[in-house]
């Protein structure tokens, strides 16, 4: 959707996902709900322009965002983005929780610790993916994955994280249970 006014009515839980063009998001969430296709992956980053949704039957959606950082997009469309963007995570009533997606190999970036300040302020939950796991050794990525969740301690108190890999089909089953975990907390908080 290019136009906020024009996003399903809010209802059932959703669960975001953000992240930086090209750190993997389309191939997480194409893994975590079993599909190759539903989300489009691409060489080319900036591709996802839009915010698309994705039912997951009647209980809930997953809502994959634009990626930011990405320097080819003019920067009218830049602002665009921003605009639609941060209006969706700042006043979405049915957003259960935002799914950051990172790189591995290159986590906390500024405008990934940007995202989270955001996301701290607007009181979303939030679990990082550190995607591309399986392109860094086992060592170097429980390193990565320690230093993350320190540094989510001390700026995003509540906030998770986990290595995970698409390729590979490591940390799905970690993933999913995140997401419905979002999920059943929005459902208990929900009036009715």
């Amino acid at each position: 959707m290019h136009d906020p006014a024009k996003l399903p009515a809010p209802g059932v839980p959703e669960v975001a996902f953000a992240g930086r063009s090209n750190a993997g998001k389309s191939s997480a969430i194409n893994a975590l709900v079993g599909r190759r296709r539903l989300a489009f992956v691409s060489k080319t980053p900036g591709r996802t322009q839009l915010i698309n949704f994705f039912s997951l039957g009647s209980t809930s959606y997953l809502v994959d965002l634009p990626g930011y950082g990405y320097a080819g997009v003019p920067a009218e469309v830049r602002q665009h983005w921003e605009e639609l963007v941060g209006g969706y995570v700042a006043t979405r009533s049915s957003l259960a929780g935002v799914v950051v997606v990172m790189d591995s190999r290159h986590p906390l970036m500024p405008l990934d610790r940007e995202l989270l300040a955001w996301l701290r302020e607007a009181g979303r939950p939030v679990h990082v993916l550190l995607t591309k796991a399986d392109k860094l050794s086992r060592q170097a990525a429980t390193a990565t994955l320690q230093r993350v969740r320190r540094e989510l301690a001390s700026e995003h108190v509540g906030a998770t994280a986990q290595l995970f890999s698409s390729m590979k089909r490591e940390g799905l089953e970690e993933a999913q249970e995140v997401v419905e975990g979002f999920c059943r907390a929005a459902q208990k908080q929900s009036p009715g």
